[in-house]
């Protein structure tokens, strides 16, 4: 039997203790059709402390960083519809 050089059946192998302590597994976000979603670049950027506070507070158990990433969506959004 040959070993297999290409990725095909790659999603249908089972899932391995190595595999996962080589860290080469990578989560990926899927939309409502099950697409795989792009995936968000990192950035850096200084937050007043209130604003961090008053996120924190809103987001609850659904993560602040969330709750941040969705408002300039929602301006943006608001500000588009307006214009």
């Amino acid at each position: 039997m040959a070993a297999k050089t290409s990725r095909e059946g790659v999603e249908d192998m089972p899932l391995r203790r190595d595999d996962i302590a080589s860290g080469k597994l990578v989560l990926r976000r899927r939309g409502p059709t099950g697409a795989v979603l792009p995936n968000k670049p990192r950035v850096n950027i200084f937050l007043d402390g209130a604003v961090i506070e008053h996120f924190k507070a809103k987001a609850g158990a659904r993560g602040d960083q969330t709750l941040i990433d969705e408002t300039p969506k929602q301006a943006i959004q608001a500000e588009t519809s307006r214009g």
